[in-house]
């Protein structure tokens, strides 16, 4: 079985295993003890944040452990928001950032605070410049991503940090996915971590908030992780973890330029290879070992299971994927494809091997699940308004069917002619506009319709 799935949860790196195992029976103490066994164990929790500190580049004071990555964002926007709260109630984030902040920020904005969404580039990526113009000076925080989870695109965090230090405004910094490869520049004021990214444990995250900052923990008192952080320290977990990152750090520079090679291979050859596909994300400033594409006309889920029949293991943003049924709010923000998005991310040491294997199963995998998923069942419902107009009626169908069905029929009708595609698939929304960027047709919009919405697709030019 081939794991390419690392941006989800990287595989236990043999150091952590080791130093796992190890601190078993070292750390089962409680560090605040002062007996033998406390001391012991206070030592390796005090190593440990020492190495997670200088792979960081902080201070091992301004550094605690938490019990994931997302606790050390949702605590991490509470303390900055509850510390500031006389400079402002304002929150800042970027449209792609990870659920946790997402959700943290609709948590602020239920409780009365105010939130800006700062939009993405068709890379992923924000504008520094829009970032800076959505600073006020009610804004309390302001949150950016190193890199991002979905299609790996790093954002411009040093040139964001200059402007919210000039604003005054501390930058929080979710690094999960690219702390791995190395520090994150510029002057950012609280960073957070989950070690299950790296190769850590699971169970282990890590917030920084650097000196200056104004924070007030927010529940009940509690005397561990500089108050921060409640409960019992997992001191194995820690320890494993930071003897994972400074583990892979060293293998970093090496790992970073091979698998480098690996994604671009891939980058290049998939749209080659499969028909009616979009690579999406920056091509150049991205994560090293990460990837995304998306398939016209291919359902997401159906293309995750039968590439995980091959012996495949890899992610998805596709709506298709989603309990919901809603694109990928990632995807969304970038206005790319979201049908038959698969995401590539490759755990250090993966083969050139499984690479090659990979793309020689892609294609017909991906053949295999169109001519299964075919067309609808009977002919489209189309109805003839006037010569040079069509209407698709694909309600009550689900991603790909309505962009299948706009495919079909766009010959019918002339140069200057529209389709209404009528659906009532929010997928819709985001994939029939990608369409038709990618098939060079034009989008006029959208109108309500009974039972959804119609989308207007008018052609430009033979397909």
């Amino acid at each position: 079985m081939s794991y390419f799935d690392a941006a989800s949860s990287a595989p236990l790196h043999p150091v952590a295993r080791q130093a796992l195992q190890a601190s078993l029976d070292e750390g089962w103490a409680d560090p605040a003890r002062l007996y033998r066994e406390g001391r012991r164990a206070r030592l390796l929790l005090d190593a440990a944040r020492e190495a997670a500190a200088e792979a960081i580049g902080c201070r091992p004071d301004e550094l605690v452990f938490t019990t994931s990555g997302t606790r050390a964002v949702h605590i991490g926007i509470a303390g900055t928001l509850a510390g500031r709260h006389r400079v402002g109630r304002h929150l800042i984030v970027s449209a792609v950032e990870h659920s946790s902040v997402l959700h943290s920020a609709e948590t602020h904005r239920t409780q009365g605070g105010t939130v800006s969404e700062v939009p993405v580039l068709r890379t992923g990526a924000v504008s520094p410049d829009t970032y800076a113009e959505a600073l006020r000076p009610d804004t309390a925080l302001a949150c950016l991503q190193s890199a991002n989870h979905e299609v790996g695109t790093e954002q411009p965090v040093a040139a964001v940090a200059v402007a919210c230090r000039a604003a005054g405004v501390p930058l929080l910094v979710d690094a999960a996915q690219s702390l791995a490869w190395g520090r994150v520049e510029g002057g950012w004021s609280l960073l957070t971590g989950s070690a299950h990214k790296w190769g850590g444990p699971s169970g282990v995250g890590l917030l920084v908030v650097r000196k200056g900052v104004r924070y007030a923990p927010q529940g009940p008192a509690d005397e561990r992780e500089s108050g921060r952080a409640p409960g019992f320290e997992n001191i194995p977990g820690i320890v494993a973890a930071a003897a994972s990152l400074r583990a892979v750090r060293a293998e970093a520079a090496a790992e970073s330029a091979r698998l480098r090679e690996l994604t671009d291979r891939i980058r290049a050859r998939v749209p080659e290879l499969v028909p009616d596909v979009e690579v999406v994300g920056d091509p150049v400033r991205r994560l090293p070992h990460l990837l995304t594409f998306s398939c016209l006309y291919v359902d997401g889920e159906t293309l995750l299971h039968e590439l995980d029949r091959e012996g495949f293991s890899v992610s998805s943003g596709s709506s298709c994927t989603s309990s919901t049924l809603t694109p990928s709010h990632v995807l969304r923000a970038m206005g790319v494809l979201s049908e038959g998005n698969v995401r590539v991310s490759l755990p250090l040491g993966t083969p050139a091997e499984e690479v090659d294997r990979f793309l020689d199963v892609l294609p017909r995998t991906v053949a295999a699940v169109r001519e299964k998923l075919g067309a609808p069942t009977g002919a489209p419902a189309v109805t003839v308004v006037q010569d040079d107009s069509l209407v698709v009626d694909a309600l009550g169908k689900r991603c790909p069917i309505p962009v299948i069905e706009l495919a079909k029929v766009i010959t019918d009708v002339p140069v200057g002619g529209t389709v209404r595609v009528l659906s009532d698939d929010e997928a819709a929304r985001l994939d029939i506009p990608a369409w038709c960027e990618m098939r060079g047709q034009e989008y006029v919009g959208e109108e309500p319709t009974e039972g959804g919405t119609a989308y207007v697709v008018r052609r430009r030019a033979p397909l």
